[in-house]
């Protein structure tokens, strides 16, 4: 039996290597497909990527760029692995960063004290904006689909009605924004060259570490993997479903409040018209391509911002704009398909050789049983 364990978990090493092996190079043909059909050279095209992207200050843009992206992809990730989906990450960031940042601008505290209290504002209120819909749901039974995408609109039209020059923003040209964060609530940065990478990088590893403990090493991760899997086989074990429901909705949310900090506090020091969005939705395909694992979408995160970065050099080669973003979704297709398709092939695997070696089990009996008669 010891030598049957050793075999299958030498194979289940095999199927885990294969399966991105498969989507990598299903993502390579389908993106040489594409380029090619624009009329243009893929190798040429993968050069150009690679050779831009090593430079120094393209390094440093991705990491900078792929830090959102992990929070956001986190806060999705947390929902999924309950079997909730999360697409209000949106609407939440911008609304937490929105009233983190009215909040910094209006203080004016030593950073110690700074920085805490803009970071647990926008916590806060990512929590409260995610948790509407964990409460609409095991209250009303309404869809947290349909919900987070209704606060997404709602998330929009309240700072609109709030970023004004009579209410709580400040005019600068033609934009809107609101008053500045002091000096003192500055996030550090770590100096490299030609600019520096932000310190809220951080905040993305800790938030990686803690995703990974909870949900990984602790009696409420198991819980809600559980209710994930089977909300009655959970329920049957003692575990309330309905708490489980809005604690993960307000994890979930208080993570996507993170989402816009890198921005606020290391780049714009407020928030305006012209302050990022999207990056929820952005969100959902890098959990999906990092297969909800801390690791895995934190290398989703830096391939993300490593597409986009090369894509700008990619329109100086006069290749179409539109094709970094079909690399994308080709990327996710293959990796969500290759996935599947090894899940499956392996299920049966192991069906199968789970049921040979209970055959060879009973033939062994019956030999056994035979041999005692006979005697």
């Amino acid at each position: 039996m010891s030598r049957f364990r050793s075999k299958f978990d030498g194979y289940k090493l095999l199927l885990a290597l294969a399966a991105p092996a498969l989507a990598l190079i299903a993502a390579f043909l389908l993106s040489s497909l594409v380029i090619a059909a624009t009329g243009k050279d893929p190798l040429h095209a993968f050069a150009v990527m690679i050779d831009f992207g090593s430079k120094s200050d393209s390094q440093v843009w991705i990491i900078n760029k792929a830090i959102p992206y992990y929070l956001s992809a986190a806060a999705v990730a947390i929902g999924f692995r309950m079997n909730l989906f999360n697409i209000g990450v949106d609407g939440q960031y911008r609304v937490a960063a929105f009233f983190a940042a009215v909040v910094g601008g209006a203080l004016s505290l030593p950073g110690i004290l700074q920085i805490p209290v803009i970071i647990i504002v926008a916590m806060a209120v990512g929590a409260i904006w995610a948790g509407i819909a964990g409460v609409l749901k095991t209250t009303r039974g309404v869809s947290e689909v349909i919900t987070t995408i209704m606060l997404n609109s709602i998330a929009g039209s309240l700072i609109g009605y709030f970023l004004s020059e009579d209410r709580l923003a400040v005019k600068d040209g033609n934009l809107f924004h609101t008053p500045n964060i002091p000096a003192a609530g500055h996030f550090f940065t770590i100096p490299t060259d030609p600019k520096p990478i932000y310190g809220t990088v951080l905040i993305a590893v800790v938030i990686g570490l803690a995703y990974w403990f909870v949900l990984g090493r602790t009696r409420f991760g198991f819980d809600l993997r559980a209710v994930g899997r089977s909300e009655s086989a959970a329920s049957a074990s003692g575990v309330s479903v309905k708490r489980m429901v809005v604690t993960s909705m307000l994890l979930s949310g208080a993570v996507a409040g993170l989402v816009g900090m890198p921005t606020l506090l290391n780049e714009s020091y407020n928030y305006g018209t012209d302050f990022p969005a999207g990056v929820g939705f952005t969100g959902i395909a890098i959990a999906l391509l990092g297969r909800n694992h801390p690791i895995g979408m934190a290398l989703a995160a830096l391939l993300w911002g490593f597409l986009e970065r090369t894509g700008i050099q990619l329109e100086f080669e006069e290749y179409a704009q539109e094709v970094v973003g079909v690399m994308q979704g080709v990327i996710v297709l293959s990796v969500v398909i290759a996935y599947e398709i090894v899940r499956r092939y392996g299920l049966r695997m192991q069906q199968r050789k789970v049921g040979e070696e209970l055959s060879a089990r009973a033939r062994t009996d019956a030999n056994d049983d035979t041999a005692e008669v006979s005697a």
